[in-house]
């Protein structure tokens, strides 16, 4: 691997907590006999006998809908995933085979690819540990995807040569996921760090760069057209039709990243229906009541992260009308939650489950239907 990968390049908008992990101390961070805390197990991880109870709503659910978290590795979801508590070391590399059996969950985001690559073998251990429906979104390495080199607080120190590097991202990150997931890789994205003025001021120059980053990667996927290309963002200057215009000529989608760095759904929808007719792929990361650095905040507010504690009903139902609307016209829908969107991502998960199942009110196919609004604003039938 060349040295322009070095580990400070995988770092996400605010740098790792103090204990190393990259998420916030929670509680499995407490001594084993604190008060309230569960001895953790390290046996095989089963699924929570309550999750069997969500099987007669995720069949209401259209059948083109992947729904699924980012990160698993989660003790505070004992009950609600896991069948018992479990140290997040162990949820890390065995929850998969307990998680993928919940109804809802269909999905799942791997972010710890955005710190640092992972390779084809780690990569097939996952997918050892899913049924063949299940399938995975990635995140490339933060090394490809940030314009700048960070220090360990996440303050940019240089220029990233190894920026949009095209190579690199195939080398690094397409082949290894291709080469692990096999045919349960579902999405790649690519999550472009917030940008410098250098590159903000000179759209014209990003928009070719990705372009030619995007054309690589479609290369490498020839045999697997099925795998959806996606690209996310954390600068609203970048939100102009050069973006999907750049996405659209190499068959890549737009990432509806709900974020405090961007704007709210509803101003985010304009750039996927000028992709229209295409995928949805939708990471639902952080609540806008948070700013835009906010994770921290979150995260204090949210451990355990077993309740929903920043309900946020605005973005679930805009969100819901949008799968229905996609899904509703043959598109497929990929959509991850944080436990920083509300404070719990299974329960985020079930809420936005519901929010679809009560659209299902018109047709005897008992499918989701979007609002009468969304089919006047759109010409494609597709978005709110």
């Amino acid at each position: 691997m060349p040295e322009t990968f070095q580990d400070d390049f995988f770092a996400d908008e605010l740098p790792p907590p103090k204990d190393g992990t990259g998420k916030a101390q929670s509680e499995e961070a407490l001594p084993a006999d604190a008060p309230g805390k569960h001895k953790p197990r390290s046996g095989a991880i089963a699924l929570a006998p309550a999750a069997a109870q969500y099987q007669e709503l995720a069949a209401q659910l259209p059948p083109l809908l992947r729904m699924g978290v980012s990160t698993w590795s989660y003790p505070g979801w004992e009950d609600l995933v896991w069948d018992g508590a479990y140290d997040s070391s162990v949820l890390a590399k065995k929850g998969l085979t307990a998680y993928h059996q919940h109804p809802l969950l269909r999905t799942v985001c791997v972010d710890r690819t955005f710190w640092r690559p992972l390779t084809a073998s780690q990569y097939a251990a996952f997918a050892a540990q899913v049924d063949t429906d299940f399938r995975f979104v990635v995140k490339c390495p933060a090394g490809i995807t940030d314009a700048q080199v960070r220090s360990e607080e996440g303050k940019p120190r240089e220029a990233n040569p190894a920026f949009l590097d095209p190579g690199l991202a195939i080398e690094h990150f397409v082949q290894p996921t291709l080469e692990g997931l096999g045919s349960k890789l579902g999405v790649l994205v690519f999550q472009l760090s917030p940008l410098p003025w250098s590159l903000l001021s000179r759209p014209g120059l990003l928009m070719e760069r990705l372009g030619q980053l995007l054309a690589a990667v479609r290369q490498a996927l020839q045999k697997h057209p099925q795998v959806v290309v996606a690209v996310e963002v954390r600068d609203p200057e970048l939100l102009t039709p050069a973006l999907p215009r750049t996405l659209k000529a190499h068959g890549a989608t737009y990432c509806l990243g709900l974020h405090g760095k961007m704007p709210p759904i509803e101003e985010q929808l304009p750039t996927l229906r000028a992709l229209w007719p295409g995928p949805l792929v939708c990471r639902w990361n952080l609540n806008r009541i948070f700013g835009a650095y906010g994770y921290t905040d979150a995260q204090k507010k949210h451990q355990p992260f077993n309740e929903i504690l920043s309900e946020d009903r605005h973005t679930r139902e805009r969100l819901a009308h949008t799968i229905a609307g996609i899904t509703g016209a043959g598109q497929p829908a990929f959509v991850t939650i944080s436990n920083d969107a509300e404070g719990c991502a299974p329960r985020s998960i079930t809420l936005l489950a519901q929010a679809l199942a009560s659209l299902a009110d018109a047709g005897p196919d008992k499918r989701p239907r979007p609002h009468p609004e969304i089919m006047v604003k759109m010409p494609s039938n597709a978005y709110q």
